[in-house]
């Protein structure tokens, strides 16, 4: 029996922490489906097309890992592929309490998930999409915190702006 986890977020964009979390998953798992979210809500800096492309750049060398899209619950979207295993990061005490709490609440939508969390290497434990984002739109340097196959996506984003 094959094991299969899905590792959901806004990737807006992917970072180092999220590759470090796609390693360890895949050290655990046979495959891992990245499932980027639409999340309009949070107005997202780069379209689901574009953040879908990064996060594919980002790990055509790791075998065994696929992304899709998703809109909705993410509950729904694991039922549908079938995968009753999620990865979750934690960085630091701030998200467990939010992580533990997504996880109790997907818990009583399906009781057969199961949510597995795993922390980045302490060198990535600081970095967010939010913090790449900021230092992007203001100037600063990206490139130690994103990995290499984003950079052009970040480069042509910065001629839109």
């Amino acid at each position: 029996m094959r094991r299969i986890a899905i590792y959901p977020g806004t990737f807006d964009p992917i970072t180092n922490g999220h590759m470090d979390v796609i390693r360890r998953a895949k050290k655990l798992f046979d495959k891992v489906l990245v499932a980027v979210a639409v999340s309009e809500d949070k107005r997202p800096m780069f379209d689901i097309e574009t953040r879908v492309s990064m996060v594919q750049a980002a790990i055509k060398d790791i075998e065994g890992v696929d992304v899709e899209p998703f809109d909705g619950l993410l509950v729904s979207f694991s039922q549908e592929k079938n995968i009753n295993v999620m990865i979750r990061g934690l960085r630091a005490v701030s998200d467990f309490e939010y992580e533990l709490q997504m996880g109790y609440a997907n818990s009583s939508l399906w009781k057969e998930l199961e949510t597995v969390y795993l922390m980045p290497s302490l060198e990535h434990a600081f970095i967010s999409s939010s913090v790449v984002r900021s230092i992007f739109k203001h100037g600063g340097e990206v490139n130690h915190l994103i990995p290499h196959a984003i950079k052009p996506y970040l480069q042509k984003s910065s001629l839109c702006m």
